[in-house]
């Protein structure tokens, strides 16, 4: 399948993939460097978080699997966790990780929305795997390290991915410029994570029977 010419990938969409690619694998990077891990190990956590939400997304919408036809993907995380093992852990301690993931997250929601839309996918399942794109690389991060996923805690993490998606999805179909679009769709996701690390927000819990 081939994208379709209205949602067709903008210029400004593949720099949101590289960068939250990017930023994602620096976060899987600085994960394996926590726990006392080899290069290699870091090196490998760099390459499963930067790729994993976009590999379940391709396959989903019956797309060629992004990273194995472009080297390029794979440098990119192998060159962030470079700069991570080489940095002084100053540099990235306490919620370096954190605000990382908050970018990619942001990011990678964004251009998951717009490929899904490029490849004729249906606005409100462009939505959902927008949010997959997002989340899939740092939850399988937090699983090979034995962290509590992100989605077991009560955060707005989710919240955030759909945001982004969501408002990049409308802002498209009111015909809105994907430039101009991605731009708002990121920001917006961003500062909603951004607000629940610095401000601890987060959902109400299920209570059960009271």
């Amino acid at each position: 399948m081939t994208p379709d010419a209205p949602f067709a990938i903008g210029p400004l969409l593949p720099w949101l993939d590289w960068f939250g690619i990017a930023m994602f694998a620096a976060s899987g990077a600085i994960a394996a460097a926590r726990a006392q891990q080899t290069f290699v190990t870091a090196a490998f956590f760099a390459l499963i978080t930067g790729v994993g939400g976009g590999t379940v997304r391709d396959l989903l919408i019956d797309a060629p699997v992004f990273w194995v036809h472009d080297p390029a993907i794979a440098a990119i995380c192998l060159g962030a966790a470079l700069v991570i093992w080489v940095t002084p852990e100053r540099w990235w301690a306490g919620r370096g990780l954190d605000w990382l993931d908050a970018v990619g997250l942001a990011a990678y929601a964004v251009f998951g929305a717009a490929k899904a839309l490029g490849y004729g996918i249906p606005p409100l399942v462009a939505i959902v795997m927008g949010i997959v794109t997002a989340c899939v690389g740092g939850i399988i991060r937090d699983v090979l390290a034995g962290e509590p996923s992100i989605l077991m805690r009560p955060e707005l993490y989710v919240t955030a991915a759909a945001l982004s998606s969501a408002l990049f999805v409308v802002l498209r179909l009111v015909d809105m410029p994907s430039f101009i679009a991605a731009t708002i769709a990121a920001l917006a996701g961003f500062a909603l994570r951004a607000a629940a690390i610095a401000l601890r927000l987060r959902l109400p819990a299920y209570r059960g029977k009271r």
